[in-house]
């Protein structure tokens, strides 16, 4: 399991048929067996093979973390207000204004339940097995958020694909200094749940 053709081929069945095949259409309930398969080999690679003990690091820099996602977090927010007001200004902090303890139960169940389960996928597991397979290390960096973006290709919609191609490598990023499953699951769950709260949680198949 450790070889170059088998992480190759894992590579292509995982990241690249995987969530093409989501896309397809075919019964709900197949394709949940599709995924749930998927995770559960993920999670067996990286307890088994990987040898992951899933531990919290002792040296996180909570300081400098914090400093540069609140800073992304100003620019973004910038960004898509002006974005929501200028394409559908009705919808503009809709959620939180008017349904605010859906907003609270989504976002915790969004933060639990999606963020860090997509990021042990994207960044713990894929970091893991893939990155010494590529001598490019920007290369590398830029395959994971185009794999990330092909994830969400099941919404086909073009600017889907371009936000989470832009956050796969921004988690990319922040994976690599930090080596921290958790401090890029907290970041991808703040600029997560901003866009559900700013008013493009629709495109993102928030209920709302």
């Amino acid at each position: 399991m450790q070889s170059i053709s088998y992480k190759l081929v894992e590579f292509m069945l995982l990241f690249i048929v995987l969530p093409i095949s989501l896309a397809l259409s075919f019964l709900i309930w197949i394709k949940l067996i599709i995924g749930v398969l998927g995770f559960a080999y993920i999670i067996f690679v990286l307890l088994k093979v990987e040898k992951n003990q899933f531990r919290v690091s002792k040296n996180l820099n909570w300081k400098v973390f914090w400093k540069e996602t609140f800073i992304k977090l100003i620019i973004i927010a910038i960004i898509t207000i002006a974005f929501v007001w200028f394409t559908d200004k009705d919808v503009l902090f809709n959620v939180i204004i008017n349904k605010p303890k859906l907003w609270i139960i989504i976002l915790f169940f969004y933060s639990l339940f999606s963020v860090y389960p997509q990021e042990l996928i994207y960044r713990t597991f894929f970091f893991q097995r893939y990155q010494k397979l590529f001598s490019n290390h920007k290369l590398f960096i830029f395959v994971n958020a185009i794999v990330f973006s092909l994830a969400h290709f099941f919404f086909r919609n073009s600017l889907v694909i371009l936000l989470t191609f832009l956050g796969g490598l921004l988690f990319a990023l922040t994976f690599n200094k930090t080596k921290s499953t958790l401090l890029v699951s907290i970041e991808h769950a703040i600029y997560g749940s901003w866009l559900f709260t700013v008013g493009m949680g629709e495109m993102l198949a928030f209920p709302s």
